[in-house]
């Protein structure tokens, strides 16, 4: 049977729950055990899907095309694993089935209520993935934080499974914030200590205590903690600010989170954490040999969580590289003709972000102007690649007036159109092209190149696709689809082979890039910025350049 760790979080949100449980997740499988993640979250939402990305960071899409909360990205890029719909429940989804069952009759006329009808539900789903028998742990990560009102539910289920498991098949962990008041000179424990308290009052007592802190905790400070919040002294972890998200799990190894979870589960049979892979790319991302800047231009800039994935991704990208990546920020809705160079003159490569709507989007479609017409290397994700496709149609082909129907459905040259299936659609939750789905790729292209293959899957999110009724004509004018899907017939990749490096995809290709796996289209962007940076480079230095010559 498998064992069950539940993440909690007190004091304060954004303490870093998703990246504690991802990074003892890692632990447990670099000591050989089978572990996976999930996430509950408390919002009435049935999934983020439909949320606007200032509201609640980016959308993850998972590889059977569920819309989940960007935490499980995380969960993905730590343990090198998919995860699925089953990985993020969300309140609305719990309500949602609870309703549809009494609506056909399944609850016998009972009165249905939130203990406990809804805490059932909330119960079968947390225990769901452990009984598949294909994992030791299961961690669950519970949203918000003890107090919130919509969280209550999530914690009496946690209450009740705590008194239903077996004392050795259940483990609570309190992630808590230990400020440090300057004025004072000190280390506060007392929020910690409400924060227990609120959740013991709820029937929950956690087992470990992980805090938050910018400064150490002293052996004094942790029995302190301890005695006060009643666990044991070496239950008391501390977690420092790190420089990256991916020294936590070394940090936690230091601290001996796993050996304390092994320990109070009873688990014995496991190993020395084979962490050497983990190591060289930590050691690669903090001594690079060279840097480039990266200019992204998205209309959601603001929220860094927005672009989770593709910001991540270019960390993958850079160690891979051994090269640090700069990203500098360029929101769209301010790029013009007359500033664009200004703007974009210093990078050493320009990706163009995904997103929905017309807001800024003239500003992208000159970012990539420029990017084609001044040999700047260039990547298009989703709508990225489709304002490639609308610019080239406007500047090469001539289509002036060319656009996508979802920001002129009267566009006279619709080269980006609505998908044939999309078109009946009036409900927008969950019915986009989600998940995986194949390619071929045109042997000898760029794509080819790149991915060393000639089938491969990407993940997907949208709504709108290339006009296939235009495709002749963009290829006769030297813009290449190098990418189709082999069922639908849909352009997947674009590029421009006389360009040093310019590619646009309709999937989102950061959405499968972890530690172990870069996405290799970004491994073979940052690459591209480099030799760019390196030309540049030379160019600036004549010397230098005739002794390369």
């Amino acid at each position: 049977m498998a064992k069950y760790i539940f993440v909690t979080g007190g004091v304060t949100s954004s303490l870093g729950k998703g990246i504690i449980a991802a990074s003892l997740a890692k632990l447990l499988q670099a000591r050989g055990l089978r572990a996976t993640i999930q996430k509950f979250d408390p919002y009435i939402n049935v999934d983020p899907g439909t949320l606007n990305p200032y509201e609640h960071g980016e959308c993850f899409v998972t590889e059977d095309g569920a819309e989940t909360d960007l935490d499980l990205g995380h969960y993905e890029r730590f343990l090198n694993i998919y995860t699925s719909q089953a990985n993020n429940v969300t309140t609305g989804r719990i309500y949602q089935t609870v309703i549809n069952k009494e609506r056909e009759g399944a609850f016998l006329g009972k009165t249905v209520q939130v203990i406990p009808h809804i805490t059932d539900e909330i119960k079968r789903r947390m225990l769901l993935l452990g009984k598949e028998d294909k994992y030791d742990v299961v961690l669950t990560e519970i949203g918000g934080t003890v107090g919130d009102i919509e969280s209550l539910p999530f914690v009496e289920a946690v209450r009740q499974l705590q008194w239903e498991l077996p004392e050795e098949d259940c483990l609570v962990i309190h992630l808590t914030l230990i400020p440090y008041l300057k004025a004072a000179k000190e280390l506060k424990t007392k929020p910690t200590q409400h924060s227990v308290k609120l959740l013991s009052e709820n029937g929950v007592h956690p087992d470990i205590l992980v805090c938050r802190t910018e400064e150490p905790l002293n052996n004094e400070l942790k029995r302190k903690i301890a005695q006060f919040c009643n666990v044991k002294p070496d239950a008391v972890i501390e977690a420092a600010d790190a420089s990256t998200i991916y020294e936590v799990p070394l940090m936690m190894m230091r601290e001996k989170l796993d050996l304390i979870c092994l320990k109070k589960l009873n688990i014995t049979n496991y190993q020395e954490p084979e962490l050497s892979k983990w190591k060289g790319f930590l050691d690669k991302l903090k001594y690079p040999k060279s840097k480039v800047t990266i200019g992204l231009i998205g209309k959601y800039i603001e929220l860094q969580d927005a672009y989770k994935s593709i910001l991540e991704s270019f960390i993958h990208a850079g160690a891979m590289n051994e090269c640090k990546v700069q990203v500098v920020n360029v929101h769209s809705e301010f790029i013009t003709e007359e500033n664009v160079s200004e703007k974009l003159g210093s990078l050493d490569g320009l990706l163009v972000a995904p997103g929905f709507g017309h807001r800024g989007i003239e500003g992208k479609i000159i970012a990539v102007q420029y990017a084609r017409e001044n040999g700047l290397p260039f990547f298009g994700i989703c709508l990225g690649m489709q304002m490639a496709v609308i610019e080239y149609a406007r500047n090469v082909l001539d289509l002036k007036d060319a656009h996508s129907t979802e920001m002129d459905p009267k566009a006279p040259y619709p080269v980006i159109n609505m998908m044939e299936e999309q078109k009946k659609i009036r409900m927008m939750g969950g019915t986009m092209r989600l998940g995986a789905y194949p390619c071929e790729i045109k042997e000898g292209s760029l794509a080819h190149r790149i991915y060393g293959d000639l089938s491969i899957t990407e993940r997907h999110r949208h709504r709108f696709e290339f006009n296939n009724d235009f495709l002749e004509q963009f290829e006769q004018a030297g813009f290449v689809a190098s990418g189709i899907n082999p069922e639908t017939g849909l352009v997947e990749i674009v590029e421009l082979p006389h360009h040093p490096f310019f590619i646009g995809v309709q999937y989102h290709p950061e959405l499968k890039s972890t530690v172990e796996r870069p996405a290799p289209l970004f491994v073979h962007f940052i690459a591209a910025a480099k030799q760019y940076n390196d030309m540049r480079y030379s160019v600036k230095n004549p010397l230098l350049q005739s002794e390369m010559i």
